[in-house]
């Protein structure tokens, strides 16, 4: 007879309310988990995370050490497992180091490394059951950076969805909240150095997130005379969204800092290929949509066709350019970018060899089975898992 499946508890930042990443994530691993037979509990931890006050600190250190509360899932097996979002645990290693102390230690899902506390985030993993990052340059970058070994990786999934019909003209997407790290002035420069061009934009994501960054996107949007072509819609979901998609030809994610950028697989799932910024893990969630491996005997020097490109935005701003908040990015040149997207916009081959990538990309993508499962391997490696799909259902399946 297999053995049980555990129960989970996730914890999860409760004062992390727009559509992040990170959120998205976690919702489709508990429904992952769930299809799997696992009961999920996901439980909001109120704090002002990462780090947090000492007495959320104090409060999440209760949670840890009371382990899975009792009766919160009809049925579930006395084998529980706890795994606490990143975001909550790295800043609170005091927290961490209590439950693992007595004898319940959690596992942590890491979605992004937290730079601007590294020896707080080191103990904190230290301390825990095991360390699941999703992606495999954020699991390189802490192995790296804390010299832990076993750190896991979890890529994301993807959820089937309808091939984008696109517009005409071509229609540009950004998905991703409106702040610093997601750069959307160095997006705006690019952009309006291109109005000889036939385009439309859209910049979907919340306003609220970093209510002054928002503003700074908003004045740029005027600024740049790009009011007529540029829409920001703010965050938007369900059909709202969809549409969005549906009617792009090519969406970009230009973070400067990016752990993965669900963005970018989300795109590829819809047959529109994606500009990301070199250098991030945005590359690694672009690579996942890459055409298949060649033929072994045609494998020397290939390289697998991505379906969109990365490009380097590192820098000093162009001469004439402003270096401050009210003028295009201080740490990124837009140039590359407008050349890149002219060269887009104004040869159809290129167009058309990018949207087939793209649809051939969609059929290879995980879907969110495998990311459960894989989790669940990791946390209860004796729990049987069932089989494997590599990709989403194609539409109609």
């Amino acid at each position: 007879m297999p053995p049980p499946l555990p129960a989970i508890r996730l914890l999860v930042p409760g004062n992390i309310r727009h559509n992040s990443g990170g959120n998205v994530y976690n919702a489709a691993l508990a429904r992952g988990l769930e299809q799997l037979g696992v009961g999920v509990t996901i439980q909001p931890v109120a704090g002002n995370w990462p780090v947090g006050s000492k007495e959320e600190r104090r409060r999440l250190a209760g949670l840890l050490t009371a382990g899975t509360p009792a009766g919160t899932m009809a049925g579930a097996p006395a084998a529980a497992v706890t795994i606490v979002d990143g975001l909550v645990a790295s800043g609170a290693p005091e927290a961490m180091e209590a439950a693992a102390a007595g004898d319940h230690a959690p596992w942590v899902l890491l979605h992004m490394p937290l730079d601007g506390h590294p020896d707080l985030e080191a103990r904190a993993l230290r301390a825990a059951a095991g360390v699941i990052c999703t992606s495999g340059s954020a699991a390189a970058e802490i192995t790296r950076r804390h010299g832990l070994s076993g750190v896991r990786a979890a890529l994301p999934g993807t959820q089937r969805a309808r091939v984008a019909d696109g517009s005409q003209p071509p229609r540009l997407l950004a998905v991703a909240a409106l702040l610093p790290n997601k750069d959307q002035l160095v997006l705006l420069g690019a952009l309006a150095r291109l109005q000889d061009l036939e385009w439309t934009a859209a910049l979907v994501g919340s306003a609220a997130a970093d209510p002054g960054y928002a503003r700074q996107v908003a004045v740029a949007v005027e600024r740049h005379g790009l009011a007529g072509r540029v829409q920001l819609p703010g965050e938007l979901t369900g059909e709202a969204l969809e549409q969005q998609w549906h009617a792009a030809d090519l969406s970009l994610l230009v973070s400067k800092v990016e752990a993965f950028g669900m963005a970018v697989t989300e795109s590829v799932a819809r047959g529109v290929p994606v500009i990301v910024r070199a250098g991030t893990g945005a590359v690694e969630a672009l690579g996942l949509g890459a055409e298949p491996e060649p033929e072994p005997e045609a494998r020397e020097g290939a390289e697998r066709a991505l379906p969109g490109a990365a490009v380097e935005l590192g820098g000093e701003p162009a001469e004439g350019e402003s270096a401050d908040g009210e003028g295009d990015s201080a740490e990124g040149n837009p140039e590359p970018l407008a050349l890149l997207l002219r060269s887009w916009l104004t040869d159809p081959a290129l167009r058309a060899d990018w949207r087939r990538r793209a649809l051939a990309g969609r059929e290879v993508l995980p879907g969110w089975d495998a990311t459960a499962r894989q989790v669940l391997g990791f946390v209860a490696p004796e729990a049987p898992r069932g089989g494997h799909s590599s990709r989403p259902p194609a539409d109609g399946e």
